[in-house]
């Protein structure tokens, strides 16, 4: 099977496995041109898991594009703006950019931020299993509360599924140094 690859920060590439059962991929590349280096391990992590994961599933149809994907995906920041740069997976084209007001994830994307910093001083820490569970719980629900969002703050303009929105947020908050 073909390896998939993804550009990522400044287009260092990643290969990423095949599976046997293919999931629907309407995103077939990710980049983050300005994300710079990620605060942590864990953050790295995190970012790259987010991309395989994102990458190896996902559904993300635009509208207004002229063609159906697959498609590639550039995510900035620019004055206080989240901007989608989805552009045709083959060739590299702009089809359609879309930005989006950051001040609706602000107080998310603070508040997991700080909650990813808690877990990780807690696994430092080894400050107990029954505290890394707790706060990991909270870590899902703020990350389906922006999933929630951006899905909704993406309707009409490009239809997603939960998943896709999960691990997009995630990238958003990768994005943020400190809000």
């Amino acid at each position: 099977m073909p390896d998939r690859r993804l550009a990522v920060a400044r287009s260092a590439s990643l290969a990423v496995g095949a599976t046997a059962a293919v999931p629907a991929r309407d995103l077939i590349r990710i980049e983050l041109p300005e994300a710079g280096t990620p605060p942590s391990a864990y953050a790295a992590a995190d970012r790259r898991q987010a991309i395989e994961d994102l990458l190896s599933g996902n559904r993300f149809v635009p509208s207004g594009v002229p063609r159906p994907g697959p498609f590639a995906l550039r995510l900035w920041l620019r004055e206080g703006r989240l901007v989608l740069d989805i552009r045709d997976g083959q060739d590299g084209q702009p089809l359609r950019a879309i930005a989006l007001a950051l001040g609706p994830f602000r107080r998310l994307i603070k508040d997991y931020q700080m909650v990813v910093e808690s877990h990780e001083r807690a696994v430092a820490e080894h400050q107990g299993e029954a505290r890394i569970q707790a706060i990991d719980m909270g870590r899902r629900g703020l990350h389906n509360e922006g999933a929630e969002l951006l899905a909704e703050r993406l309707k009409g303009r490009v239809a997603v599924d939960f998943e896709t929105a999960r691990r997009l947020f995630t990238l958003v908050c990768a994005l943020h140094r400190r809000i």
